[in-house]
């Protein structure tokens, strides 16, 4: 059996952004790691940001600024490691 931390290195996600998933589909970590993957390889990238960014809007809303702070880091992160693709690569 595999564990978390072996499945997290065949992942294209990081521990903080699986976390930010679980975070708000409020689901294990491994769930949300199999949640992530399969969005990653699936053309699901927004889905991903547009999950980090809710929790982004959440952690203000409840006055966590510096779990925003962080989550802001997860986001950049993201984003800097999952270029969008073109049209012709989602083709």
């Amino acid at each position: 059996m595999l564990t978390y931390e072996e499945c997290l290195d065949m992942c294209d996600l990081t521990q903080d952004e699986v976390s930010a998933i679980a975070e708000h589909e409020h689901v294990d970590p491994m769930i949300a790691l199999a949640v992530g993957q399969y969005l990653c390889c699936h053309n699901g990238d927004q889905k991903i940001k547009k999950i980090i960014l809710d929790d982004i809007s959440h952690a203000e809303r409840t006055g966590n600024e510096k779990h925003a702070i962080v989550l802001r880091r997860v986001l950049e992160h993201f984003i800097a490691t999952h270029p969008e693709r073109s049209a012709t690569d989602a083709a």
